[in-house]
């Protein structure tokens, strides 16, 4: 079609300049409507790749997360062992007592250690509990990063068909 144009203007009748005019606007017309269904697609496809980055993120973090309350399930655990080896040390010494408060001091040692204990598996509990709610968490997480996944597939491919439709005629 640009070949048909001759090089110089002035050279063109009236019937050929408004015949390339004619061609020019028709070929600008389809520009357009294809850019009009392009539309927010791009946009589109943006914001579902930053969602989904932003889902990644959110599964990272998570992650130290659980590793974070996993580290403070370890101790609490450390704790309930260094409780038991103090109960069992109060238990040897108090049949050694020769006086009541002696006695009662180590009574009284013997119960604190089994209120740690329970204290300590209280907060194992809460964290297990915890870990449980962010894997489930990350678990939704990751089902809606394929759902976007596949919905930025679907998008792409169709601004892909769109781009090539506009290829053509940009390219005329």
């Amino acid at each position: 079609m640009a070949k048909e144009i001759k090089k110089n203007p002035n050279d063109m009748t009236v019937e050929e300049k408004l015949s390339a005019l004619y061609k020019l606007q028709t070929l600008l017309s389809e520009i357009d409507k294809i850019k009009i269904m392009l539309g927010e697609l791009p946009r589109e496809v943006q914001d579902l790749e930053d969602e989904i980055e932003g889902l990644r993120s959110r599964n990272q973090k998570l992650d130290d997360e659980i590793t974070e309350v996993n580290r403070n399930i370890a101790t609490q655990r450390g704790n309930i062992e260094k409780a038991k080896t103090s109960i069992a040390r109060y238990k040897e010494q108090i049949d050694n007592v020769r006086n009541n408060r002696e006695y009662d001091t180590l009574s009284k040692e013997i119960e604190f250690q089994t209120l740690e204990i329970e204290l300590s598996e209280k907060k194992i509990n809460e964290a297990t509990k915890r870990v449980e709610d962010l894997q489930e968490n990350i678990k939704k997480n990751n089902d809606l990063i394929a759902d976007h996944t596949s919905h930025l597939d679907s998008k792409k491919s169709e601004m892909d068909e769109i781009v090539a439709e506009k290829k053509a005629p940009e390219e005329s």
